[in-house]
């Protein structure tokens, strides 16, 4: 793929492809118990031994809940026309039910009108894994109560930001907080249950389908969709072992979340691999798990290269590597995208996290942070093929707006665009924000010019 040639030529992002920037409640805003702020059990997990690779914990972050307005001056001065941000269920209802906290919602609103004040479109996510701590008390997204009480949220963000905010995704990677949360244990709320892990899997699918209803019910007029983390799974090697293992890997990945959302059903080679540990499906879930969609968003940061025996070393194919330990595979995004399309009638996809953490040193007021401008080179030019390719497009979002919080990993993993001293809180634009507002500036000029002159 000839990356620069699909760069240079606007049209094949059209007029009105979105460009954003994406961040997270818990990763940035901080005031972890200011103004009526419930916990989350990103909160409480932080605060197991070990949990945390430097031992930190979300209480400050970036700031963002005092600094938002400075922050928000920087999505705009990127030029972009969408800003991807999630609400914190805790700082908003603290319980998950019961009193809403004005506050919390006050902060929200603030952040959605100063973002349209800037010309910056706010797409909002319902759900990046902060789950309040007191839900959880209740089993969390295992026990099926918690689908009504993330209903009820919806519906409450709606009423007071529904009529302001372009896009509403309510869950961002239903697979992270299953597998990771659930089964793996080493995301929040640590629990080690495939079981566990498949009923959650089942819930957040369920909720998101009921949500979507009911928001549509209440003629929410902002373009609702979910948020998955896929990738393209391929086998290490050639052998029957390998190539099985794949296509249960896929199945658990992709198939798992795909399926349900358009098709209705879950894959059954992964049913019959889950055997008692299937979740329990009630009549009338699937139909509303399979409530149409206005978007499908799509996380992509590499590959997935299965083996049989576990594992398989990353080093071995002689990719580059991020600071994550993850392979630079940007064919893997037009890889996943067409197939996508392939495989399912789909709504407009966007890639709505993209992004690689490196060790970004600050050099006399700069970063020089070239392998990520590379990395967002690759893979918007990956973005292009797929739509050189017939896939329907809707926009692309860059991880992260901000270095910050970065889970399990504490502080050590950088993902930002925009350097952030943590000592200090002062903000940064490294050159790949510098590249990416030029570029932005590029494609605005080059579709006026296509415009003008009837292209």
């Amino acid at each position: 793929m000839n990356t620069a040639l699909f760069l240079d030529q606007a049209h094949h992002f059209h007029k009105e492809f979105v460009w954003g920037v994406a961040t997270s409640a818990f990763q940035i805003e901080g005031a972890s118990r200011t103004d009526g702020k419930g916990l989350s059990i990103w909160d409480t997990f932080c605060e197991v031994p070990g949990a945390i690779a430097d031992g930190s914990n979300g209480d400050v972050a970036c700031e963002h809940y005092q600094r938002w307005q400075s922050d928000l001056d920087i999505v705009a001065n990127l030029g972009v026309s969408a800003y991807r941000f999630s609400v914190s269920w805790p700082r908003v209802r603290p319980g998950g039910s019961g009193e809403w906290n004005s506050k919390g919602l006050d902060f929200y609103e603030r952040l959605v009108d100063g973002l349209l004040q800037r010309g910056v479109a706010p797409y909002l996510t319902l759900n990046h894994w902060d789950l309040p701590q007191e839900l959880q008390d209740q089993g969390g997204w295992a026990n099926r109560d918690t689908v009504h009480r993330f209903v009820e949220y919806a519906l409450g963000l709606h009423q007071r930001l529904g009529d302001r905010v372009a896009s509403i995704a309510t869950h961002n990677e239903p697979w992270v907080m299953a597998m990771l949360g659930h089964e793996i244990g080493n995301f929040a709320p640590g629990i080690k249950s495939r079981a566990v892990a498949a009923q959650v899997s089942h819930h957040l699918l369920l909720s998101h389908g009921l949500a979507v209803q009911a928001l549509r019910a209440e003629g929410c007029k902002a373009e609702l969709g979910i948020v998955l983390n896929l990738s393209p799974t391929q086998s290490a090697t050639d052998s029957p072992e390998d190539l099985a293992r794949t296509v249960l890997e896929d199945g658990r990945l992709v198939r798992w979340y795909m399926d349900p959302l358009f098709k209705g059903s879950y894959p059954s080679d992964v049913m019959d691999f889950l055997g008692d540990d299937a979740p329990k499906i009630h009549a009338g879930d699937l139909e509303a798990i399979q409530t149409p969609l206005d978007f499908l968003g799509v996380n992509y940061y590499t590959r997935s290269v299965i083996s049989a025996a576990g594992h398989w070393d990353v080093k071995q194919s002689g990719l580059e590597l991020s600071d994550m330990g993850w392979e630079i595979y940007p064919e893997g995004l037009t890889q996943l995208l067409v197939r996508l399309h392939q495989d399912y009638a789909l709504p407009p996809m966007f890639v709505t996290e993209n992004g690689g953490a490196f060790k970004d040193e600050l050099d006399n007021g700069r970063v020089h942070d070239l392998p990520r401008v590379k990395y967002i080179k690759e893979h918007i030019g990956a973005v292009a093929e797929a739509m050189r390719q017939g896939v329907k497009m809707g926009g692309y979002m860059v991880w992260s707006l901000l270095d910050n919080f970065e889970w399990a990993s504490g502080y050590e993993k950088r993902f930002g665009i925009v350097y952030v001293d943590y000592a200090t809180q002062q903000r940064t634009l490294k050159d790949s924000a510098l590249w990416y507002r030029n570029f932005l500036q590029r494609q605005k000029a080059s579709s006026l010019m296509a415009v003008s002159t009837g292209d």
